[in-house]
């Protein structure tokens, strides 16, 4: 029996459905800013487990979601891994100069 592709799907809201409350909710919390500062440095996806957070996996799970529903990033299945992407261009049509202005202000919050 052929394995169930379309269970493999995952959904993302399209760029006209983003909002803003969304965006600046998932962006707020620490981890996850922290997961969107590591795919923007990245120049590939990263896998879910790729990046060691400091949580238990049903907790990163949630966070990964959290940014998904909200339209931050880009999930697809690569075997049994998911693998994650910044939707800058959707963002930053949407929301021009937003992402930028975050992860600058998440950079001097660092230093």
């Amino acid at each position: 029996m052929a394995p169930d592709h379309a269970a493999r799907q995952v959904e993302h809201p399209a760029p006209e459905e983003l909002e803003l409350t969304d965006v600046l909710h998932a962006l707020a919390d620490p981890l996850r800013l922290d997961i969107v500062r590591a795919l923007a440095r990245s120049d590939h996806e990263l896998s879910c487990s790729a990046l060691a957070l400091p949580v238990t996996k049903s907790t990163s799970t949630h966070h990964f979601r959290v940014l998904r529903e909200a339209g931050i990033v880009q999930q697809r299945y690569e075997g049994t891994a998911r693998m994650n992407s910044l939707r800058r261009e959707e963002l930053d049509a949407v929301f021009p100069g937003l992402l930028d202005a975050v992860l600058r202000a998440a950079t001097r919050r660092e230093r």
